[in-house]
């Protein structure tokens, strides 16, 4: 004989009634009444307590059902907390479905676009979707989004834009991955590189690659000669980048209050290096001469090298076309650090790492790089001397 309805309402507190199958009533201190459902869990073989709602909303009969349906699904094989929680969430996902790839994608971008203080990185974000995803997968709802899909994007672009190729697939990955944790869509991420679309996409090799065309470390101090000829502010820059064999978002944002002249170094913060970490240049006196020159110019205050806008570097394009007045060889501001590299590697007896180091590049060898924790300042200061010598010279 189970629990009557006078019963139910006259359980009291900290009251724990049976009714028989697994059915209870518990009341809890404050009086509230909820029905449990205990069974042992046909996958796991655990006990498991389900709840079947509030007594004062589900009469004892109701109750009995629910435990029946419960117990149907036990005898199935049939986990029914399991079971109720994937229609939940299935639901769920059938609720969503209208929301579009695009539509979440933009929603993501827009909150989290505030962290990214690359101004460039952001618009890189945006204009890829629009590009390249958006108009294969822009329309898709993020539960249908399949494997499929992401190829219909990729491959349109993989081997033809292959960097750009990479960046969309991670981005597509990053999103899919933000929407499951959302509990928008479930299953594996069909975005997923390793061991997914690394077995269908043809991998990048070294020779895929597209390095900055580079001077040739031969023909350097015959274009550093004609470059100390050029009066313009974008050769004074190009200058400095060339002997601190820095890069262009380095070299050309740099302020006052980041050179020691004393010390002679140049201590470049690190939420302006590829890297994020801080790193040092120790500055020869060719440096030192074209600082001195820059300050003339400037008064010695904000940006060392500013451009026509207030607050504003000299752009890579101005330095671009300095590199043109002299040189007709391929050439860019970023593959003068390869000229560097060719040279301090085939003409010099620095330790690789050294080089590497002048670079501000993280030495990859994590036995190397437990050995290895000093900057190799003083090092680097002779290596940058003989770079400054080298430049000056007849080669």
């Amino acid at each position: 004989m189970g629990l009557t309805a006078i019963q139910v309402r006259a359980a009291k507190p900290g009251e724990r009634l049976l009714d028989g199958n697994g059915l209870r009533l518990d009341v809890d201190q404050n009086g509230n009444r909820s029905w449990i459902y205990r069974f042992t869990s046909p996958t796991s073989g655990k006990e498991r307590y389900m709840g079947l709602g509030s007594a004062s909303e589900i009469g004892v009969e109701d109750a009995r059902e629910l435990r029946n349906e419960a117990r149907r699904l036990v005898r199935q094989g049939i986990d029914p907390i399991d079971n109720r929680n994937a229609q939940k969430l299935a639901a769920k996902i059938e609720a969503t479905r209208s929301v579009t790839f695009k539509e979440y994608a933009e929603q993501f971008i827009g909150a989290r676009e505030g962290t990214w203080r690359n101004a460039i990185h952001r618009q890189q974000w945006r204009n890829s979707l629009r590009d390249h995803a958006y108009p294969h997968i822009g329309a898709t709802s993020l539960p249908d989004i399949d494997t499929a899909a992401v190829l219909s994007a990729l491959r349109p672009i993989w081997t033809t834009v292959p960097e750009t190729a990479r960046r969309v697939r991670g981005r597509i990955e990053v999103i899919l991955s933000a929407a499951k944790a959302e509990g928008l869509r479930t299953g594996e991420n069909p975005a997923l590189w390793r061991g997914h679309l690394d077995q269908i996409l043809t991998k990048r090799s070294k020779r895929d690659v597209v390095h900055h065309p580079a001077l040739p470390y031969a023909e350097h101090p015959k274009f550093m000669a004609s470059l100390r000829g050029d009066n313009s502010d974008s050769s004074l820059v190009l200058q400095f980048i060339i002997l601190t064999a820095a890069r262009y978002n380095e070299g050309a944002k740099v302020v006052w209050e980041e050179i020691d002249k004393r010390s002679k170094l140049w201590t470049v913060p690190a939420a302006r290096m590829k890297g994020k970490r801080q790193h040092v240049v120790p500055l020869s006196e060719a440096v030192l001469s074209i600082l001195s020159t820059a300050k003339e110019r400037t008064g010695g205050a904000g940006l060392i090298f500013p451009g026509l806008k207030p607050g504003r570097p000299l752009s890579d394009v101005a330095i671009t076309k300095a590199i043109r007045r002299h040189t007709t060889l391929p050439a860019t501001t970023h593959g003068f650090r390869s000229t560097f590299r060719d040279w301090a590697g085939d003409m010099t007896t620095f330790p690789r790492d050294v080089c590497e180091q002048a670079l501000a590049h993280a030495v990859v060898d994590e036995t190397e790089a437990a050995y290895r924790r000093s900057d190799a300042l003083a090092k680097r200061r002779l290596l940058m001397d003989e770079w400054a010598a080298y430049c000056k010279s007849k080669g």
